[in-house]
């Protein structure tokens, strides 16, 4: 049951700035890719995430995040992350932040969009920092080679030891600190920096709501935590705010 004072809130709302992370992105059968059957089971994430990885054995590390994009562009958005499409539609500043880099939010019609994390679907030449997207990991054995100076592709995300893409992370900052309203979504807030800014929405005045499956530490300081799938509760924001439309009675 959503709270009155948050669909006031939302429908009065010039500003809304949401985080997502891991747990929107498993409703639509994204894996963690932890304890993985076959080869990967042998490997911990961090042991292959690395650019020291890469550099060593290129293309272990390559048909591994060939493997991830497989699964990946197997699953679908759901009705988490159409909601989301649909409430950017109808508040005039709305600002997506997202900590996962399956592109299903993209995917799903998703236009102001921050990609803390990266992105698995697009690559980039560790040489001259060409990017490409247009390559079928479907047929590649083995890193393939940039087209323009022959250095290996590597995914664009990011890896254990490098920072966060400074200019994205300073927009989702800013908009952290501007907006009405903050949604953390999906995520256990704890992975930082991008768990400081449901806070910093906090510390500019703004209404901080939490939608997760359980409890986390944000729960102590957010106005609202609303237990359950970001997939049942975020579609009923979206009707909510259809009932009862901005600046009506």
């Amino acid at each position: 049951m959503l709270s009155e004072s948050l669909i006031a809130k939302l429908r009065g709302a010039e500003s809304v700035c949401v985080l997502t992370g891991a747990g929107i992105s498993a409703e639509s059968g994204v894996p963690t890719f932890r304890g993985e059957d076959g080869l990967w089971k042998k490997f911990k994430p961090e042991e292959l995430a690395n650019f020291d990885a890469f550099i060593s054995n290129p293309d272990l590390v390559w048909e591994w995040y060939a493997y991830r994009r497989r699964i990946i562009q197997e699953v679908k958005p759901n009705p988490g992350h159409h909601a989301l499409v649909e409430l950017e539609k109808r508040i005039p500043d709305f600002t997506l932040v997202t900590q996962n880099v399956d592109n299903l939010h993209r995917r799903a019609g998703s236009n102001h969009i921050l990609e803390l994390h990266g992105n698995i679907e697009r690559s980039y030449c560790i040489d001259c920092r060409t990017f490409d997207s247009d390559i079928d990991v479907k047929e590649l054995k083995g890193v393939p080679r940039c087209k323009k100076c022959g250095g290996l592709i590597r995914p664009d995300v990011v890896w254990f030891g490098e920072i966060l893409p400074l200019a994205v992370l300073s927009e989702a900052v800013s908009a952290a600190s501007r907006c009405d309203i903050f949604f953390s979504v999906g995520t256990s807030a704890i992975v930082y920096p991008a768990a400081s800014l449901p806070y910093t929405a906090l510390e500019h005045g703004a209404y901080v709501v939490q939608i997760n499956r359980e409890h986390t530490d944000l729960s102590l300081s957010a106005h609202e935590t609303m237990l359950g799938k970001a997939g049942d509760i975020l579609p009923q924001l979206v009707e909510a705010l259809d009932k009862h439309p901005r600046g009506g009675v």
